[in-house]
């Protein structure tokens, strides 16, 4: 198995907390944060970044609320197993996130804070157990397919299906690196130690695995391993109707466009949504200012109540 391999020292100042490990199964560990105490907020990170992207949030709630931040496994400071050690599509991160939430003993009032493949999969998480689930705030994902009419943008498609394609992003973290380029549109975000940060876990052809797997898990017709649980997350979307959501949205991302924002005001019209005009795909990165205290204020006028364990 790849073990983590990376340095966090030089990251301390920007990423200091303790590391927790848990293990999903066959030695594999899953890196995550646990800081604060009170109602559990749980933050879920997208492909290619790691927690390092919720940094900011983390410093923000861990003092009101107890934070749960994992990586997903092969990403961050989690384990990157290969192909023969775990499997690398949608219904294992679910089960991933379900079993380490239990192991916490965090079974009611969750928040759910999601982005990009973090969407899905804790919005599957969701509709598994919608009685835990208490608030919800989207950040620049889907919880549907494409929305009618919408192509797979070009930059995620040549790595879906050129067959050559693993090797730039498997040889030179070519997906990684141009994250680091396009994903964040507000001059002065992505420093120099932030972009290290982003490509530090991913520093081997072995330790990329999951973020190429992550684009091969992406289901575009019936067939494809992921398309049920996708297609089952859509169906049961409106159930969400039941809850607060928040809806925070870069609008200069190049993947989740216009067309998925509209879809989100469509399915849940009741959300409060405030539209970022010139953050991009890494909207946290680009407007934690922003977002930060609407997160609070959203978090006030919609009280759990009663801490969970």
């Amino acid at each position: 198995m790849s073990q983590t391999s990376f340095d966090i020292a030089p990251y301390k100042s920007l990423y200091p907390w303790k590391p927790n490990f848990f293990d999903v199964g066959r030695g594999v560990k899953l890196h995550y944060l646990d800081e604060g105490q009170g109602d559990p907020v749980v933050m879920l990170h997208g492909n290619p970044t790691w927690s390092f992207y919720w940094r900011n949030l983390v410093s923000a709630f861990s003092g009101t609320n107890r934070v749960i931040v994992p990586d997903h496994v092969g990403c961050g400071l989690s384990d990157k197993p290969g192909d023969d050690q775990y499997d690398y599509v949608l219904d294992r991160r679910v089960d991933d996130l379900e079993a380490l939430l239990d192991s916490l003993g965090l079974t009611k009032n969750l928040t759910l804070v999601v982005h990009d493949w973090g969407g899905m999969i804790g919005l599957a998480f969701a509709t598994r157990h919608p009685e835990r689930v208490k608030r919800l705030v989207v950040t620049n994902t889907a919880g549907f397919g494409l929305p009618e009419g919408r192509a797979l943008p070009w930059q995620i498609g040549v790595v879906r299906f050129l067959p050559f394609f693993p090797v730039p992003v498997r040889a030179f973290n070519a997906f990684s690196r141009g994250a680091n380029a396009l994903c964040s549109t507000r001059p002065g975000r992505m420093t120099g130690l932030v972009k290290q940060a982003y490509l530090a876990p991913y520093d081997s052809w072995a330790n990329r695995i999951a973020v190429q797997r992550f684009v091969e898990d992406i289901p575009l017709q019936p067939g494809d391993r992921s398309w049920k649980t996708v297609s089952q997350v859509s169906e049961r979307l409106e159930q969400f109707r039941a809850i607060p959501v928040l809806i925070c949205w870069g609008r200069r991302d190049f993947v989740f466009d216009d067309a998925f924002l509209e879809q989100w005001k469509v399915r849940l019209p009741h959300a409060d949504v405030h539209v970022f005009e010139d953050a991009g795909h890494y909207v946290v990165e680009d407007a934690h200012e922003e977002i930060v205290p609407l997160m609070k204020k959203f978090f006030a006028q919609h009280p759990i109540g009663g801490a969970a364990s």
